[in-house]
């Protein structure tokens, strides 16, 4: 068997950043629908109700693209295969995630974030220096993360229009990943970071989903 040298992950790494950013992607798990017990058509979106549900998915699409540059630069860095593992576990989830959000901003006729590349390098370089500060404190940046990305999806439920049946099915679910993904990272021995990290993240977080609310 083959061995897997550092040049052949790096090359790995970059084919998978590309495909994130300007790639179509494919989930392995059917996208969450609404209940089928609920008869009758979906209800129909008004032209807001539409411009609203476009304008939050994008932002959720843009958390997906910044999960997979998190993951997949921390997987880069540890030695530990076994970490390595779980991360690329979690990385093929938040590919289910990116692609049923790219699903449904085509079905609402909007687009992803034009900074999409921007996001990504920066999620890039901050799970690249957290990984750098070892697996414990790496698993504690994927458990904040996760954290911060669950409330940020229950704004969403509270936001988006009640008639909106298929987005709000795309992120209970994603919400509900985000969830066991912070309890794996928390099992898996990883510390939270310091109270001024947490804050500097969400500031961040902030900028971000103002910014891709629009552009």
């Amino acid at each position: 068997m083959r061995t897997i040298t550092p040049i052949d992950r790096l090359l790995s790494v970059a084919d998978q950043s590309l495909r994130t950013i300007w790639g179509h992607h494919h989930a392995q798990r059917p996208a969450p629908r609404p209940d089928a017990t609920v008869s009758g058509p979906p209800p129909e979106l008004d032209e807001a109700e539409r411009r609203l549900s476009g304008a939050l998915i994008r932002v959720d699409h843009v958390g997906e693209v910044c999960a997979q540059a998190l993951y997949t630069a921390q997987a880069l860095v540890t030695r530990d295969e076994g970490l390595r593992a779980h991360l690329e576990a979690a990385s093929q989830e938040e590919t289910d995630h990116l692609a049923w959000t790219e699903q449904r901003l085509r079905e609402l006729g909007d687009r992803p974030s034009l900074l999409n590349p921007l996001w990504y390098a920066g999620a890039f370089a901050i799970g690249t220096i957290a990984a750098r500060l070892g697996d414990r404190t790496s698993l504690g940046f994927v458990i904040e993360t996760e954290r911060q990305v669950e409330e940020h999806l229950d704004s969403h439920l509270a936001r988006l229009p009640v008639a909106d049946l298929a987005s709000r099915a795309i992120v209970t679910q994603m919400r509900d990943d985000e969830i066991r993904h912070a309890e794996a990272a928390q099992q898996a021995g990883g510390v939270r970071p310091p109270m001024p990290v947490r804050w500097l993240m969400r500031a961040a977080a902030k900028v971000m989903t103002t910014t891709a609310h629009h552009i």
